[in-house]
């Protein structure tokens, strides 16, 4: 693909609570008791019932505007991630190009991360009835777990739970209906999931993470193994978020410096690893190093955040970041796009960021990370590619079912498209229907219809 030049009602809180802001600066981010300890979750939940709104400015950023759902790939929802049917009911063919998503699908439930209270799963899009009072401004979903933000700064969670990814204070292995998270800190305006964990961002720059610490994902200095007994291994998970305290750096001689009054100002989660963005657009990573995704040019676990260098020896500013199950992607101030990591099974790895040259000269509005797959929408284009296996969601049609380039998906050639978003096998388009020639290709785009 050649590169392209730029072109020129919610109830105040029942009771505050004193010494808030001493509450805030808790590295266990609330005031629940650890797992074991007698519990008084009823009296503190009541105690800090969604507050105000955030700001309007903020909740500005969360509003695509008005449009329409494309969807491609697999959506044989319980074929998910399986390597065979084997116990699935329902076998549909792959969308191998974009199609209409007029209301008739949507998504495998077999742990309840859908939230409505079964393991049933649904066939069209269905109201969480129990948010149906909430205005929910986004959601993050894990391997089999989902949370929810609400315009309050609330964050509410459901679906798996074994290793206390819905921070909701214990190890209930599942989660039937959402349930508000055990924190009590100042406002989330954003949150993520990675595989077996979660991450939320609060309004005032922290970070707080909660489930699984295997590869030090969480931040906490630990990874969280201890022996059962001689012969069995387990993890003290984190069943509650706690705040990420420390940000480093390692200098030529490889001596840790840390890093004082970090700001986070946004993030993204792979698999097992995390990077975030500080309010001077430094990034940071840590979590599973495995072939680069960290970018710190080597393939070290890091336990606490830790600064990628190599941004700074280019002189250049973070401004977004995107993380798949084994990649990392930044954009940087000057718009290039780089990848570190692997989002292909063969071949070199990037153990630091490369820019992706086919993307040079494009303007960027939204990129959706997957398994191996990236489709990212810019300049009124659809961009993608993917190792096999893919499964349709690059959109590019049957005859090429993947790419290890960069291609254009010429179908959508001319559409305003806001957000991309993509699931292991899936991929879904929001488009602004709103434009004239947008709507003209929409509306002659195929319909999905179970």
């Amino acid at each position: 693909m050649s590169s392209k030049r730029k072109p020129d009602g919610t109830k105040k809180a029942v009771k505050k609570r004193k010494n808030s802001e001493s509450n805030y600066d808790s590295d266990l981010s609330d005031e629940y008791p650890r797992a074991g300890e007698p519990s008084t979750r009823e009296v503190v939940v009541e105690e800090l019932r969604p507050m105000e709104k955030l700001p309007e400015e903020l909740l500005a950023v969360y509003d695509k505007g008005p449009g329409k759902l494309l969807i491609a790939g697999m959506v044989s929802w319980e074929m998910t991630g399986k390597r065979d049917s084997k116990g699935v009911t329902k076998i549909r063919p792959n969308l191998f190009t974009f199609h209409r998503f007029t209301g008739e699908t949507v998504g495998r439930n077999q742990l309840s991360q859908l939230g409505h209270g079964d393991t049933v799963t649904c066939e069209k899009p269905t109201q969480v009835a129990d948010l149906a009072d909430f205005n929910v401004i986004q959601a993050a979903c894990g391997r089999n777990h989902t949370l929810f933000l609400t315009d309050t700064g609330t964050v509410y969670a459901c679906g798996d739970n074994k290793s206390g990814q819905c921070g909701v204070g214990n190890k209930l292995p599942t989660i039937t209906s959402p349930t508000r998270i055990s924190y009590n800190g100042p406002p989330i305006i954003k949150v993520g999931c990675g595989a077996e964990f979660s991450v939320i961002l609060d309004i005032k720059g922290n970070l707080h993470t909660f489930g699984l610490p295997e590869y030090g994902q969480l931040g906490h200095n630990t990874d969280g193994r201890y022996f059962v007994n001689s012969t069995k291994m387990s993890f003290h998970f984190e069943t509650q978020p706690r705040k990420v305290l420390v940000y480093m750096e390692k200098n030529k001689e490889g001596h840790v410096l840390p890093i004082e009054n970090v700001n986070i100002i946004d993030f993204a989660c792979g698999n097992n690893h995390t990077v975030a963005i500080d309010s001077k657009n430094r990034a940071y990573s840590w979590g599973f190093g495995g072939i680069g995704r960290l970018g710190h040019a080597e393939q070290k676990d890091e336990m606490v955040p830790r600064l990628i260098k190599f941004f700074d020896t280019q002189n250049r500013k973070v401004m977004r970041v995107f993380c798949g199950s084994s990649y990392s992607l930044a954009i940087s101030d000057i718009g290039s796009l780089y990848l570190f990591g692997q989002n292909k099974k063969t071949g070199e790895a990037n153990m630091y960021p490369k820019p992706v040259q086919d993307l040079a000269g494009w303007n960027i509005t939204s990129i959706g990370t997957g398994y191996t797959s990236i489709v990212i929408s810019a300049d009124d284009s659809l961009i993608a590619w993917g190792a096999s296996p893919t499964y349709g969601e690059l959109g590019l049609g049957d005859l090429q079912k993947s790419s290890s380039t960069p291609k254009e998906v010429t179908r959508m050639e001319g559409m305003k498209i806001p957000m991309v978003a993509l699931g292991y096998s899936h991929s879904m388009l929001l488009v602004n229907t709103e434009h004239e020639k947008t709507k003209e290709k929409y509306d002659n785009l195929p319909e999905f219809v179970v």
